[in-house]
């Protein structure tokens, strides 16, 4: 177990060393193309019920507290973002702690970024992602070769989720 753990840090690290840093404006991200033939559908707990989760403004970005896998994570509300988006620092933590495998493991994710650049992340699949009481399964997710990549929430969860209304005035988030 530790052989793996230590290989896909150094897979990861190799990666995120031979790429730019991005800045904050170049963080939004937008899947181009997958090398992946894995087809899992998702599916949403809860759809009927509405639930409200209370936004945090940081620099200027929205953050929304997310459940992956069991994990509570902070994530940017990025309506720019095709799809959920994690560093690899986030996904070797949820690797070590035994919520995604192996088998999550989907392959390779071109993506590009507000810029125009394009980039080569892995994705995986998430098992959970809730938001509130809403919970949807088999997520697919961007792993960004980046240890200072942001998490980002995007469209393709979002999407899922229903209907969404933002009260600027009490940072709170609705899903209907």
């Amino acid at each position: 177990m530790n052989k793996i753990i230590l290989t896909l840090f150094c897979f990861f690290m190799f990666l995120s060393c031979n790429r730019p840093n991005r800045n904050s404006e170049s963080e939004n991200t937008k899947r181009i193309n997958s090398n992946s033939t894995r087809d899992n559908s998702l599916t949403l707990n809860n759809k009927k019920q509405a639930t409200s989760v209370h936004m945090t403004n940081t620099h200027g970005v929205f953050e929304v507290p997310i459940t992956v896998n069991g994990t509570l994570m902070n994530f940017i509300f990025d309506t720019g973002a095709s799809s959920i988006s994690i560093s690899s620092t986030e996904a070797m933590f949820l690797y070590k702690q035994g919520t995604i495998s192996d088998d999550d493991i989907l392959g390779s994710i071109f993506f590009q970024d507000a810029t125009g650049a394009v980039y080569e992340g892995t994705q995986i699949l998430l098992k959970s992602v809730k938001i509130g009481t809403r919970e949807i399964h088999n997520v697919k997710a961007s792993v960004v070769h980046n240890l200072e990549a942001p998490l980002l929430l995007g469209q393709s969860a979002l999407g899922e989720f229903g209907k969404v209304t933002i009260d600027y005035n009490e940072n709170i988030i609705s899903f209907e």
